[in-house]
């Protein structure tokens, strides 16, 4: 999943060409600004259905387009830019959930509306310190108690499903007790962690409700001795969220480019270890880096560890059938909620 420059794309935008090719990407993330400020690709609600529309005619109309809505701070679809407004979580999160649905269906309503098919909410991390840097300082969290989180997150989920828009838990195993951003670095959680964290994972799980779950890219030593992030831990993927949480979903990485990642591994290398890892849809976002080659990079990683023996060939088939099982539900060809037992 690639972010790409440009509030319009022709035919000789490079995204467009791999589309084109079939060797495009399972999907796109948008973003309003770049990390400068300049427009990304999010101009107003009219471009943003016409950018949507044509990526769409070129995929075939098979194309994952995702966005971070999450509310307040964290809000790719910006008030200033002709959209309706919203609450953060933890507003929301401080009323009743029913108020948290009836503000996810016009979220809901105002992404469908412009061709948007996944939103990369809600953040179900618990708002456990406060001097969180990039989830307590901007609100993202609905609370600190887990079943206030889950309870709004569920409204939240169900409101965007009734539009036919699926949602992404993040972020896994959870990144609120963190006291650094991984945007910027290195983050070690594993002295503030708490087991309360992986509670509305599993709820979630268990109602059906998760379509698919974020990676974070924090180290919690306490689950993975090797001390890798999450991203990169088969023990926390393929192990807790698969295996003991039971999560059928489609697991999505948090950015690639992110320095948590970026500054220790190099960009081949963290695709390979992600995918090992359990990871089915990476997220290579080209706003913090601009690499139009990433796409293309990516894929051959995958492909020299399919090669080496680094990976089955069943599991790159089984993310892939995840995928396009997700894709089913946001078309109506399968109904949203998991319906076989969970481990």
């Amino acid at each position: 999943m690639v972010g790409f420059d440009g509030c319009t794309v022709g035919e000789d935008h490079w995204l467009v060409q791999a589309l084109v090719r079939g060797e495009g990407p399972g999907g796109v993330i948008l973003f309003d600004r770049n990390v400068d400020g300049s427009i990304q690709n999010i101009r107003d609600p009219g471009q943003l259905q016409d950018l949507t529309r044509t990526l769409q005619g070129y995929a075939g109309g098979s194309l994952l387009i995702a966005v971070d809505q999450e509310g307040g701070r964290v809000c790719r679809l910006k008030e200033e830019d002709g959209f309706p407004p919203t609450l953060s979580a933890a507003e929301m999160g401080r009323g009743e959930a029913a108020g948290t649905r009836r503000r996810a269906e016009r979220m809901a309503a105002t992404l469908a509306g412009v061709g948007i098919n996944l939103n990369l909410a809600p953040v179900v991390d618990l708002d456990l310190n406060p001097d969180n840097p990039i989830i307590g300082r901007y609100e993202r969290s609905f609370a600190a108690d887990p079943a206030t989180v889950t309870r709004h997150a569920a409204a939240f989920i169900t409101a965007h499903h009734g539009h036919g828009i699926a949602c992404c838990l993040k972020h896994f195993p959870g990144h609120g007790s963190g006291g650094a951003d991984s945007h910027l670095g290195f983050v070690d959680v594993t002295s503030r962690w708490r087991r309360s964290e992986l509670e509305p994972f599993a709820a979630l799980i268990r109602l059906g409700l998760a379509d698919a779950v974020m990676t974070a890219h924090v180290v919690q030593s306490d689950l993975d001795t090797r001390a890798l992030p999450a991203t990169l831990s088969p023990r926390i993927i393929r192990g807790l969220l698969r295996r003991q949480l039971g999560f059928a979903g489609v697991v999505i990485s948090d950015d690639l480019q992110m320095r948590a990642i970026s500054d220790r591994w190099g960009y081949g290398e963290a695709v390979a270890m992600a995918v090992r890892a359990g990871v089915d849809l990476l997220i290579v976002g080209n706003n913090l880096v601009r690499r139009q080659e990433a796409l293309a990079e990516g894929i051959t990683a995958i492909e020299e560890l399919l090669a080496s023996g680094g990976i089955r060939a069943e599991d790159i088939r089984g993310s892939v059938g995840r995928i396009k099982r997700l894709q089913q539900k946001i078309t109506g060809k399968l109904p949203w909620k998991n319906v076989s037992p969970t481990a």
